[in-house]
């Protein structure tokens, strides 16, 4: 394996893109469980989708792996042009760094620094100091999700909802071309979830990443480009999003073409 972040065909606009994605694990048997069967997927720059299924269906195996934070067992999985397969582990550290931003259901701040240390921590890890170009994009993030009189405020002085808002911010600090977002509303109330979720659309819209969000808020979920519905750790259906040509900020309506057979 290289180092390099070496870049492979892929198809041509997608930020991610999965091939017959397979992991199985040995679950202490010599017979290997398989979780993820075959998975093909792709998203583009823009893109909103969202992946829903029941527990137990393969979601948090599937983020795991497209956050490079496991390898599959088969298939292929590109990131940004790049070929997972020919890379090492210090290389899918250096991907995942510079171009996967996280957010996550629990937003794991570090208590003890403030909202602004917090935003800043993905600069420090990647370039060992927060410049003065990151401490100007950590503060023009934080006020770009309202908590601008916050920045100095520790996480045990926010919200729950705010505490999210500075994860986003924290997320979306470097820059990333995909963002992976687990049940990020799923402990809010309905209000702070529709901001949360405004919030990561807007920097969807502005900045042209791609995000991939898993959700079991269906009324969140009709309002993403997609909808993926994994079951059993095989994709079982989809839905796109129709644009309604009389009210283009609505969701629209969604097509769902019938379950795709495996």
């Amino acid at each position: 394996m290289s180092t390099a972040l070496a870049t492979n065909p892929a198809r041509e606009d997608a930020v991610l893109q999965l091939d017959g994605v397979r992991k199985s694990y040995n679950v202490g048997t010599p017979v290997e469980t398989e979780v993820l069967h075959g998975i093909d997927l792709s998203l583009s720059a823009h893109e909103f989708v969202a992946l829903t299924g029941p527990s137990g269906s393969g979601k948090s195996t599937l983020l795991n792996l497209i956050g490079l934070l496991e390898r599959p067992s088969a298939g292929r999985l590109v990131i940004d042009g790049h070929d997972t397969a020919a890379l090492d582990d210090a290389a899918l550290t250096a991907l995942r760094g510079h171009t996967i931003g996280f957010v996550f259901q629990y937003h794991h701040l570090l208590p003890a620094f403030t909202a602004l240390e917090n935003v800043l921590l993905p600069s420090i890890i990647t370039h060992g100091v927060a410049t003065p170009e990151a401490e100007a994009r950590a503060a023009e993030l934080l006020t770009r999700v309202g908590l601008g009189a916050a920045m100095a405020k520790r996480p045990g002085e926010l919200s729950g909802g705010m505490q999210q808002r500075v994860a986003i911010a924290r997320a979306l600090s470097l820059r990333p071309r995909l963002i992976l977002a687990d049940e990020p509303t799923g402990n809010l109330d309905t209000a702070s979830a529709d901001a949360v979720f405004e919030l990561l659309r807007a920097f969807n819209r502005d900045h042209g990443s791609a995000c991939l969000i898993v959700t079991h808020d269906p009324r969140l979920a009709a309002r993403c480009d997609r909808i993926i519905e994994l079951v059993d750790g095989r994709i079982v259906g989809e839905a796109e999003r129709r644009p309604n040509p009389n009210t283009p900020n609505t969701p629209g309506s969604l097509l769902t073409p019938p379950t795709v057979p495996h």
